[in-house]
């Protein structure tokens, strides 16, 4: 069994090191974090491991992970290369979905291979991503060899691979970010817009509620073509001239979201074939920004 050491063992380092530990992928070995005191409540989560204080205490292993923020990936990534811990072979990687596997070039250069996973995942409470990991998608990229350990390494803990362009990698993790963080913005404006008409913030949240999980259960059952209802997929010019104007002089940058999520909502309409071609067609430059 090859041996994995990690650096920067936080919410995503303490998942997957349980998880391999628990299905004997790898044997777990040294645990780096700013502190040992973190570092020894890491080991105890994963119940395996040994905390050391530096680099400079770590043994060889087949295997890093470098599960730092991603700012400081780089930086630990060539404190590694550095010590001269590395051999011909070896395999480092991070779950960064931001950032390409080649941001750890000094790895390389140092004759490892390198890799990129990334967990499409909230790692908020390790303790339930332990639970819940299986059939989470996970993007990689990198070396043929690399990948060669990683993809069975996450598959064996219920992981769904995918290859990804890491030309695009920065794109393919604002997907994330649209869909994950940012519904629970476009969430908090609709709750901000019902309290505007008159409602509380409980009653809003409940309005949402079943309208919410109604079209996201639409949307992955039909399609997002077939999913998408309202006033632009009928073709009311009237109605959404209306909201734009109402909703553009109480707040004009939801005015603005207003029209730049409706102008993507007249593509699926188009596709949708139901609204007639001249009503579309007013609704888009309706729609235009000044």
């Amino acid at each position: 069994m090859r041996k994995l050491c990690i650096i920067g063992c936080g919410n995503v380092g303490k998942t997957l090191g349980r998880l391999w530990s628990q299905e004997k992928v790898f044997t777990i070995g040294d645990i780096l974090n700013r502190s040992e005191e973190s570092g020894s409540s890491a080991a105890r989560f994963i119940g395996a491991g040994r905390p050391v204080a530096g680099i400079a205490e770590m043994s060889p292993a087949e295997v890093f992970l470098i599960a730092t923020p991603d700012d400081q990936i780089g930086e630990s990534c060539r404190a590694l290369a550095a010590s001269g811990l590395l051999r011909s072979g070896n395999v480092v990687f991070h779950c960064s979905g931001a950032l390409p596997s080649a941001d750890l070039v000094s790895a390389k250069e140092a004759g490892a291979c390198i890799g990129s996973v990334h967990p499409v995942k909230s790692f908020a409470n390790p303790a339930e991503s332990v639970k819940t990991f299986g059939g989470t998608f996970c993007g990689m990229e990198g070396d043929d060899q690399a990948l060669e350990i990683l993809r069975p390494a996450f598959e064996a803990v219920g992981g769904k691979t995918m290859a990804i362009d890491p030309q695009f990698k920065t794109i393919y993790h604002t997907a994330a970010v649209m869909v994950c963080n940012y519904l629970t913005s476009l969430i908090e404006i609709g709750a901000q817009t019902y309290l505007k008409a008159g409602l509380d913030r409980e009653t809003a949240m409940q309005v949402m509620e079943p309208i919410v999980r109604g079209t996201v259960e639409n949307i992955f059952n039909s399609g997002t073509v077939r999913a998408l209802t309202g006033p632009i997929a009928r073709g009311d010019h009237s109605m959404v001239a209306k909201q734009l104007s109402a909703i553009s002089d109480w707040n004009p940058r939801f005015g603005n979201l207003y029209r730049d999520l409706g102008a993507t909502a007249l593509e699926l309409s188009r596709l949708q074939g139901t609204a007639s071609s001249d009503s579309l067609a007013a609704l888009a430059e309706l729609l235009e920004r000044d």
